[in-house]
């Protein structure tokens, strides 16, 4: 790919995932990220549909791994302290992952409660598992950019792909969108500190991201609190992803960088009041300014 970046006069446009469209113009595209924070307990994951659907999300996203692949072989035999007792890190990690019937348990779940559920596969095999249940997107994790076989299959499946970018130049994200292409493609800009602090947002990538590309770009957030996450929604953010969970003190590596049920809806509020308050920059006199006008203004023209 040329390092040449795409005018930003150049008309953005949306994405279809479902039958929902990701992109300027459109409504910002909540994603609640439960990831593994269910800890392989089907039930966690239904409250945590539960959560997001009531926060007003429009989509839950999972990871799905093959963890005789996944898991570093030098990684598979060390033992692990967990709250299912002592065990090896290559146990703990299939102890976590949710096979088939969860998954259809899970499907058939957010669909009743109006949500899309995807996920992010992190082996070929995860790919063809997902594409199993048929889900309206692929997600790209940040730590997979660089993973061109994985690439190639979600490119090959002919559905719309979330990249998110964390961990990665601009020359390592060049080459995974070279492989995924630009017509239903959607970046997420991210930054892959667990909790990430406020100054390495750096929001204005967004920007420089949808310059570069063309394509829409949204923001996967680690951070704690939600003013990062609002702020990238002005900056012009179409999508929010972020990590959801019922209690931050709960067991697990991603509980402490997520948001708990209040703040999720907290957020997905002030989105929605960020996205009024924007408006189209046409500058006008509004009806609740007609009376002050007339009364306070000495001089008229």
């Amino acid at each position: 790919m040329t390092q040449s970046t795409t005018p930003s006069d150049i008309a953005v446009r949306p994405v279809a995932i479902g039958a929902r469209m990701v992109g300027p113009d459109q409504p910002t595209y909540v994603i609640g990220e439960i990831g593994i924070n269910h800890n392989g307990d089907v039930d966690i994951a239904r409250q945590l549909i539960d959560v997001a659907a009531a926060a007003g999300c429009q989509a839950v996203k999972f990871q799905k791994r093959t963890p005789e692949i996944c898991v570093p072989v030098e990684q598979q035999s060390k033992i692990r302290q967990t709250p299912w007792g002592e065990m090896t890190y290559l146990d703990y990690k299939k102890r976590v992952e949710f096979g088939q019937d969860e998954y259809r348990e899970i499907a058939k779940y957010t669909q009743d409660a109006g949500l899309q559920w995807f996920a992010s596969p992190w082996d070929v095999p995860s790919v063809d598992f997902l594409e199993s249940f048929d889900v309206v997107t692929h997600k790209v994790a940040s730590a997979s950019v660089t993973d061109h076989e994985l690439l190639r299959a979600l490119a090959a499946t002919g559905k719309p792909i979330i990249l998110s970018t964390g961990m990665s130049t601009l020359e390592e994200i060049d080459a995974a969108v070279e492989i995924l292409g630009k017509d239903q493609l959607v970046i997420l800009h991210s930054t892959s500190t667990y909790p990430m602090p406020e100054g390495e947002a750096n929001l204005r990538t967004i920007e420089t991201l949808r310059d570069r590309y063309g394509v829409p770009v949204g923001y996967s957030g680690h951070e704690r609190g939600l003013q990062v996450s609002l702020a990238a929604v002005t900056l012009g953010a179409v999508a929010v992803e972020r990590h959801i969970t019922l209690d931050r003190a709960m067991w697990g590596s991603d509980h402490a960088a997520s948001l708990e049920p209040t703040g999720l809806e907290h957020l997905v509020r002030d989105i929605r009041v960020i996205e009024e308050a924007i408006g189209d920059g046409v500058k006008r006199v509004f009806p609740g300014e007609e009376e002050p006008r007339k009364r306070l203004r000495r001089v008229t023209t």
